[in-house]
């Protein structure tokens, strides 16, 4: 008895004769019940299912778990005509209270799930957004431990779908995958959207799901959803753990796919596979030996192909889309050494300073006059990490060069003159080094100034747009420009504000992000999660609708919960603007996309959050100067014109 760790559970008379009460100490959970006068103290789990036998109730003189109705004696935890029962606790009663003894904890015993979890550390997973619930629970405590040890972060966020979201922003910032954790069933299905954005943009993102315990899997447990299944689309790699599986093996896998495939990998666990014990000895994975060198240089007759075309080109004209992010000082090194003028699609917007000499800001329907111009102006193209969508209208009419390291996108909806299959930086270092010192293309510059001065003047008239139905969406973005930190990463959700940030905003050294292929509503707010957890030094901006805020608008208490550095900038036209716009180019009635707001700065401030109102152009550099300057989550809710776009 004198090895118990006695610990006071209860006042003295806290707990009235005939009742129950559920009581934690230290991790153990317990059923207190007092009977006959007798104050006892049961394990709180039911051996039948793990009722909760704290919520259960004294009748006639039996304890009956509140699940199934099993009984057990109320001070003794014996069940009445059987040997069993649950285990009951030391009890003293005390002057100022109730002390249960309890044996010292059992040191831990390292498990699969810990196995796991130092090996994904190993290769670099650091972020992990989700929820934790009853079938993720012995993976959660891995991570737990892993967080205490400063391994990696745990960002608890309000819905599953924005926990994909972000991890899908942080692959695009930093090519390297977050980890989106979740339960079983409805848990796991909340993924699927922000997965699939992940996927057809080519970021890499670890699923983490739970599942039923193996044992009760197949007859259609409750939650119990065949995800290896339901994941089979999105993930390029998805596998359930099983108690004899390799499990350090497939973490390894689970994050070599991620990375090298530059897509969604998924692991299934089993509820009762997770708090396995490891295997005594068992060595944690990494990448050593594992990843060779992910530079693909192209093919030497590839490359004098190109050489060829650019040897002659006098308008040569350089398009750059997401693909080229991480290798942009050697883009621009070719632009300047070719004098080439250099367009980006819209997910690439950013990638060079708009006020760089040969930048031409964005090319399709997000874009501007100038990239169409120069494009059309251009005897060659070279196409680099973009995907030619329609939405970017890349010409199949001119001459071309297209660079990507995935062979199928190579010519995917057109042929293209010279497909080469590469990595960018490998290929135009390659390029780099075969072409002349001088360039022999005419230098575009003064043409470039020239189109960029005619387009900021319209732009300019546009701000004083007034119909006296809310702010126009140039001025917004006018005052942005002005406001935002150069080197801000910016999020922008689907929606007529997104073409107008397309069109309006001038990117000095911002990142910026968005659902490309996808294009899905709602991506702005969690995606700036993503951003602030991936670049915690760097300001995150939001840039919204009313429409896709709101399907997400809970995440403003993660923000405010783990202090996120993010500005957001909500554009409220009180209407899904995008479909009444299409509705009228289709001849359509307007029908259904109107709506019915809150105070969304009101409900920032009631979430812990600084806002700022805007209801008209003069206040908006102030409001966004000051939001700017708040170091965590600050809302500027812009009242707009939705015609004005």
């Amino acid at each position: 008895m004198s090895e118990l760790e006695w610990k006071k559970v209860l006042d003295a008379g806290e707990l009235e004769e005939g009742r129950v009460k559920t009581v934690t100490c230290g991790q153990r959970s317990l059923c207190m019940t007092k009977h006959e006068g007798k104050t006892a103290a049961l394990d709180n789990r039911c051996p039948h299912q793990g009722g909760p036998l704290g919520e259960g109730s004294i009748e006639n003189g039996l304890l009956r778990c509140p699940w199934h109705g099993w009984d057990f004696h109320p001070t003794t935890g014996k069940a009445p005509g059987f040997d069993d029962g649950v285990e009951a606790l030391p009890v003293e009663e005390r002057e100022d209270g109730v002390y249960v003894g309890l044996a010292p904890d059992v040191p831990h015993v390292r498990t699969v799930s810990d196995l796991m979890v130092e090996t994904l550390v190993n290769w670099g997973l650091d972020t992990v957004f989700g929820m934790v619930g009853h079938s993720n629970l012995g993976f959660a405590d891995a991570l737990r431990r892993a967080e205490e040890r400063g391994d990696l972060r745990f960002v608890g966020i309000r819905h599953e779908g924005a926990a994909a979201f972000a991890a899908s922003a942080y692959g695009k910032l930093t090519g390297r995958p977050a980890g989106c954790f979740t339960i079983a069933g409805p848990g796991a299905t909340n993924l699927l959207t922000g997965l699939y954005d992940a996927k057809v943009d080519r970021a890499p993102v670890l699923a983490l799901t739970g599942q039923v315990e193996a044992q009760v899997l197949g007859p259609g447990a409750f939650q119990e959803l065949d995800l290896a299944a339901a994941f089979l689309d999105v993930a390029a790699w998805s596998q359930t753990v099983h108690p004899g599986s390799k499990h350090a093996e497939l973490a390894n896998l689970a994050m070599k796919h991620a990375l090298l495939d530059r897509d969604v990998a998924h692991l299934v666990l089993p509820d009762d596979v997770q708090t396995l014990p490891a295997p005594e000895g068992a060595q944690a994975g990494s990448p050593a030996g594992r990843v060779g060198d992910q530079g693909i240089t192209p093919a030497a007759a590839s490359v004098d192909a190109a050489l060829r075309r650019l040897r002659a080109a006098k308008r040569p004209t350089i398009v750059i889309g997401h693909g080229a992010r991480f290798d942009m000082p050697a883009v621009i090194a070719l632009a300047e050494q070719l004098n080439a003028p250099v367009l980006t699609t819209f997910k690439g917007k950013g990638l060079i300073p708009d006020d760089h000499p040969l930048a031409c800001g964005v090319l399709g329907r997000s874009g501007t006059s100038i990239a169409s111009w120069f494009m059309n102006e251009a005897d060659l193209l070279i196409v680099l990490g973009a995907s030619f969508s329609n939405h970017t209208g890349i010409t199949a009419k001119l001459p071309t060069i297209q660079v990507d390291f995935d062979r199928k996108a190579l010519g995917k909806f057109h042929p293209v003159d010279v497909p080469v299959w590469g990595e960018i930086a490998a290929t135009v270092a390659a390029l780099t080094g075969g072409l002349p010192d001088s360039p022999v293309a005419t230098d575009p510059r003064a043409e470039v100034a020239e189109r960029w001065a005619i387009w900021r003047a319209e732009k300019e008239r546009r701000t004083h747009d007034d119909r006296g139905h809310g702010v126009n969406s140039a001025a917004v973005f006018a005052a942005l420009t002005r406001q935002a930190p150069h080197d801000a990463v910016i999020a922008v959700d689907v929606g007529n504000h997104a073409y107008s940030f397309g069109r309006y905003f001038e990117c000095k050294q911002q990142a910026v992000l968005m659902s490309g292929y996808l294009g899905s509503i709602g991506f702005g707010y969690p995606a700036a999660i993503g951003a602030s957890c991936a670049a915690p030094d760097r300001k995150a901006i939001a840039v919204t609708g009313d429409g896709g805020f709101a399907q997400y608008l809970a995440e403003v208490t993660t923000a405010v919960q783990y202090g996120l550095d993010i500005t957001h900038v909500l554009l409220d036209n009180g209407e899904l603007g995008k479909i009444s716009k299409e509705q009228r180019a289709g001849e359509f009635e307007v029908w259904k996309t109107s709506l019915t707001n809150p105070d969304f700065a009101a409900f920032a401030e009631s979430c812990g959050a600084k806002a700022f109102r805007v209801t008209s152009a003069d206040q908006l550099d102030d409001a966004l100067a000051q939001a700017l300057a708040v170091e965590g989550p600050a809302m500027v809710h812009v009242l707009t014109d939705a015609e004005l776009i």
